[in-house]
């Protein structure tokens, strides 16, 4: 289908108009497709360069221009998060796949993805989801490799993303379809309404005297339903929408987990035998997507001799004297698509010293890491989130800003990528705070 552009004057007429809309709204539900992720770099499916365009035609597939677990939000997925977080947007429906709503910030809660996460993961015994930092390897619902971490239960996975015969899950249909019923306004952005049963979902509003509007480049199946339709690019309209709101789009703030594991045993009597392991949080053997190498240096120990870990899983063995301390200092080499090229981390390993088991807020720790990154605009800033002391092991989870993103108002709609951190050979640690800033949020009266 081709693509249709508003002209300018009546682009901006319309987006005006929705501002308005958005204003008087009391229960806005966005429904959103493909089109929000295009400038992620991830295809569509029915624009003239989309997937099922070019299959068409016999022409070779679009590539992601990132990793797909690389991909960060739009400014759209960040506009919603911020409209969310200021009471106007009640919930989402999504037809993607591609995890960034979640990652975006809106809440589980406030989400249905109707064809499923291909980062998420469902135990079919208890229910418990599990969000990855890795895509998961199978779709339809198949078992995964993983099981339940409930210790009732243990039952295997399943991944969540359908395959063309499946039907859509009724807890994500049913929550959509009551939140359309009571909708004042369903905001449908870069969707093509064209795939059933989820394209009916936004007439569920009209029944109730609520409004339909399209922002799309192509038209639709339910044009002549909407109240509005505009034809533009969803992060122009949504970055002017968000201007006459007086709202600003929030930054993206990504945090990475890994596990580290150090392990010793005595050798001898002088000597003892350690071993350090890099894993992810999801299990020894789930990948750590955002790490491509890692290198370990004992800066204040010329004696020992430094390690280069270029494949996973990151593993080193040592034997070193028990009676002397030393620094080790891991620099974590990203993966292409992160913020910053690299972070360093410094771990003191005494092995005569016992040291205490500790856990810190997790929702604390994050939040203060994202306000440091934000504050500065850089990444590459960690904390330790836990730390487990047993008899020869020391386990700690690290919490890693690997990248972060902001965004200019409605002259310009591209993400302004931010400055890495300086590597430097000091440990990086935040400081952990109960006190998190917000800020303030306000609606502007538009005639």
């Amino acid at each position: 289908m081709s693509e249709i552009f508003d002209p300018p004057d009546v682009l901006q007429q319309k987006i005006e108009e929705l501002a308005i809309m958005i204003q008087k709204s009391k229960h806005l539900v966005a429904f959103t497709g493909a089109g929000i992720s295009t400038s992620c770099g991830i295809p569509d499916f029915r624009g003239p360069k989309g997937i099922w365009t070019l299959q068409r035609e016999g022409k070779a597939l679009p590539e992601a221009s990132l990793p797909f677990h690389c991909a960060r939000p739009s400014l759209t997925h960040m506009a919603l998060v911020e409209l969310e977080r200021a009471g106007i947007l009640k919930f989402v429906i999504s037809q993607n796949v591609d995890c960034l709503h979640l990652r975006s910030g809106i809440p589980r809660q406030k989400l249905a993805e109707l064809h499923g996460n291909s980062f998420r993961e469902l135990c079919p015994s208890c229910g418990e989801e599990y969000v990855r930092d890795f895509e998961i390897e199978t779709i339809g619902m198949k078992v995964t490799s993983r099981r339940c971490s409930n210790s009732d239960c243990g039952a295997k996975l399943r991944d969540t993303v359908l395959d063309w015969e499946d039907a859509l899950p009724p807890k994500e249909m049913n929550l959509a379809e009551k939140h359309c019923r009571t909708a004042d306004i369903v905001l449908c952005l870069g969707t093509s309404l064209q795939i059933t049963p989820a394209c009916n979902l936004p007439l569920k509003t009209i029944i109730g005297g609520g409004k339909i509007v399209i922002v799309n480049l192509q038209q639709t199946p339910k044009d002549k339903k909407a109240s509005l339709v505009i034809h533009g690019l969803v992060d122009k309209v949504i970055a002017g929408v968000m201007q006459l709101l007086d709202f600003r789009i929030p930054p993206y703030i990504r945090i990475d987990l890994v596990q580290l594991i150090l392990r010793h045993v005595p050798k001898k009597k002088t000597n003892v035998r350690w071993t350090l392991r890099l894993t992810s949080i999801h299990g020894q053997k789930a990948s750590l997507p955002f790490l491509k190498s890692v290198e370990i240096l004992f800066p204040e120990r010329p004696d020992m001799k430094p390690a280069f870990l270029q494949k996973q899983p990151f593993y080193l063995e040592r034997e070193t004297s028990r009676r002397k301390s030393f620094i080790m200092a891991l620099k974590f080499n990203f993966s292409d698509g992160c913020g910053c090229s690299s972070t360093m981390i410094e771990w003191p390993v005494d092995f005569q010293v016992k040291k205490e088991s500790f856990t810190f807020g997790k929702n604390n720790v994050l939040q203060e890491l994202m306000d440091v990154a934000n504050k500065e605009s850089q990444c590459g800033q960690h904390a330790i989130i836990e730390r487990k002391v047993l008899p020869r092991s020391e386990i700690t989870i690290d919490a890693i800003v690997t990248n972060l993103v902001k965004y200019n108002n409605a002259e310009n709609t591209k993400p302004v990528e931010a400055i890495p951190i300086a590597n430097t050979n000091g440990i990086k640690r935040c400081s952990v705070s109960t006190k998190g800033t917000r800020t303030s949020r306000k609606r502007s009266k538009l005639a």
